[in-house]
């Protein structure tokens, strides 16, 4: 059996083991653990329940890991995503006074249209159209995203009226916190431990725990509390003409995240085919699509691919296993969520920021020397970390990378659904301006 199952995940292809999996998975959840807790904070300001939605976010993470790591058998884990639920909780509910039943009954729509263009093979289409030269391009700018996001929770970076960001209080305890474990993983890394930023993360734990930064203060929670979400989203109302602009954001920024997601991921394993072709790219797209769809219905906002996968995928993971080991971690943090609480956003910060730099390899995989590849690349990996948003990053290269090409002379050289994509994208910038 144990023979059987490593011929189907292909450990010797990928020259890995059930130890660096299982540790590279519980690296990923552990990396990406804060989401048990966000979530409900920014979807309770929605009026959803708070415990409803914490059991609905380990739920659809436990669903959408296992499939993608038993079905795509990639090493993706999945939750519901940052900026969506954000999209979610203050754009629909609060500023256009839908309920939150109606909103979720959009999600459940853009996941049905996910599981409709996945099924008739146009979602593969897309993703096989963007120029290889932006892949690299999109590694390299979610790696600076990543490392962006870590400085921020290490407070080493701070939100300025002045200049936007300006550097920290490095006087904090957090902060000397999270640069001690920065300098910890970095320093195992450099020893070639592999479970070097799992280790990392749980002695900066530790160490924050003991200096007293760590501060746990769990609220009464039950996995029984899904039933207050659980099936009650409304999809009639949402079927409504005034939603299905909701249905279209939902759909969109959904589509060119997960993108970037598996392409940074994806390049980091070296999982990519010698044609630069994603095997078995049509279940991770159906994973996705049935993880939103089921979410929906548990009573959460989108279910992503998690770039914080990077995080496993840098500890060694290459096969689904990974993901598998995630999914069964969100699945028994169903049952003792506050636990999870314990792990400081000092703790994790280190490793995205380690995460990060590993990433930024990519960019010499770019020619710099080109403008036609180098001015999109650019364009692609700085308005990633800048607009805080994949999808912008992806729609500013790929509407740059076609306007090159057509003014200068190679327009019969671009995909038509490069033309469309392109298109859509600059309609979406007109209509809606910004995220």
């Amino acid at each position: 059996m144990r023979e059987r199952l490593e011929r189907y995940f292909e450990f010797a292809e990928l020259k890995t083991n059930w130890q660096t999996e299982i540790l590279a998975g519980a690296t990923t959840f552990v990396t990406m653990a804060y989401i048990i807790f966000v979530n409900p904070a920014i979807l309770a300001d929605a009026g959803m329940p708070p415990a409803a939605v914490t059991a609905a976010t380990c739920l659809s993470a436990a669903v959408g890991s296992l499939l993608i790591g038993i079905w795509a058998r990639y090493p993706i884990a999945q939750a519901p995503g940052m900026g969506l639920n954000a999209y979610f909780a203050y754009a629909v509910c609060q500023g256009m006074g839908v309920a939150w039943q109606t909103a979720l009954g959009a999600v459940f729509l853009s996941g049905v249209a996910f599981l409709a263009l996945t099924a008739c093979g146009l979602r593969r289409l897309i993703v096989e159209s963007i120029p290889r030269s932006l892949y690299a391009a999109v590694a390299t700018g979610i790696g600076l995203f990543i490392a962006f996001i870590g400085l921020r929770n290490a407070g080493i970076v701070v939100s300025s009226p002045a200049t936007a960001v300006t550097l920290g209080d490095l006087r904090s305890p957090e902060t000397l916190l999270a640069m001690a474990g920065l300098l910890l993983i970095a320093v195992l890394l450099a020893r070639n431990l592999k479970a070097a930023i799992l280790a990392g993360i749980i002695a900066t734990t530790i160490a924050g725990a003991a200096a007293g930064v760590v501060k746990w203060s769990p609220q009464p929670y039950s996995a029984e509390a899904i039933t207050e979400t659980f099936l009650k989203l409304d999809i009639r109302g949402a079927l409504s003409l005034g939603l299905l602009e909701i249905v279209f954001v939902f759909l969109f920024v959904d589509l060119f995240d997960n993108l970037g997601t598996l392409v940074a991921v994806g390049k980091r394993a070296r999982l990519f085919g010698d044609d630069g072709r994603i095997p078995r790219l049509n279940r991770i797209l159906m994973a996705d699509a049935v993880a939103t769809t089921a979410g929906s219905l548990a009573g959460t906002s989108t279910v992503v691919n998690y770039i914080e996968s990077a995080a496993g995928v840098a500890a060694g993971g290459r096969s689904g296993v990974t993901a598998i080991t995630a999914g069964l971690l969100f699945l028994a943090a169903l049952f003792v969520a506050p636990a999870m609480g314990v792990i400081p956003p000092a703790a994790t910060a280190p490793a995205l920021v380690i995460v990060g730099a590993l990433m930024l390899g990519h960019a010499a995989e770019i020619r710099w020397d080109e403008p036609l590849e180098s001015v999109p690349a650019f364009l692609t990996l700085i308005t990633i970390p800048l607009t805080f948003s994949i999808a912008n990053g992806i729609a500013f290269g790929l509407i740059s990378w076609t306007l090159l090409q057509c003014f200068s002379g190679r327009a019969r050289q671009v995909h038509p659904l490069v033309y469309l994509l392109t298109a859509l994208l600059i309609a979406r910038f007109a209509y809606l301006g910004g995220e």
